[in-house]
């Protein structure tokens, strides 16, 4: 796995690649995650690329992992690292939503809300904060005191962004 993942690059097909091999195998997977979470890993952030793939197609394997996700998620400075780390907790937020999905628990939900709304207060890049503002919309279904909190920030920072942060800043303050 560490060979598949030194090899591998930012090109989808590559991710791919080493997100299937991840999914052959318990190994293969805790590999993956392993080389992921070791923030001083020279391969962390590509390891990240490709856990985020297998996260979107099969979250399910992911599951055992979830505490050990919850602590490293403070830990992630680099912005190629908190990218894919806040797409992955958008499609737990959605998982833990859905009837028949990924039950987090509070303990869980309140670490990835936490840092969801660290990561949209500090300088992020626009993509981790789109990330963090869906999954935030989304806990918001559960946990009403969220909106409160993610309206002034959407609305105060919205102005310092792209067009598709604005687009998606307004988009979410309707259904707010």
């Amino acid at each position: 796995m560490f060979t598949k993942i030194d090899q591998s690059t930012a090109h989808k097909k590559s991710r791919v690649t080493v997100s299937n091999f991840a999914m052959k195998s318990e190994d293969n997977l805790a590999e993956l995650i392993s080389i992921a979470f070791d923030i001083s890993h020279k391969n962390h952030v590509k390891a990240f690329w490709s856990l985020e793939l297998l996260c979107d197609k099969k979250l399910k394997l992911f599951f055992p992992y979830l505490d050990s996700f919850c602590e490293v998620l403070p830990k992630l400075k680099e912005d190629s690292a908190v990218r894919p780390a806040s797409k992955i907790c958008m499609f737990l937020a959605k998982s833990n939503h859905r009837k028949n999905g990924i039950d987090l628990t509070k303990e869980q939900e309140h670490n990835i809300i936490e840092n969801l709304i660290d990561r949209l207060i500090q300088n992020e890049k626009v993509a981790s904060k789109v990330y963090a503002m869906k999954a935030l919309f989304v806990f918001g279904k559960k946990y009403d005191w969220i909106y409160e909190e993610l309206k002034p920030i959407i609305t105060q920072d919205a102005f310092e962004h792209s067009a598709a942060y604005q687009a998606c800043a307004r988009n979410i303050l309707k259904k707010i």
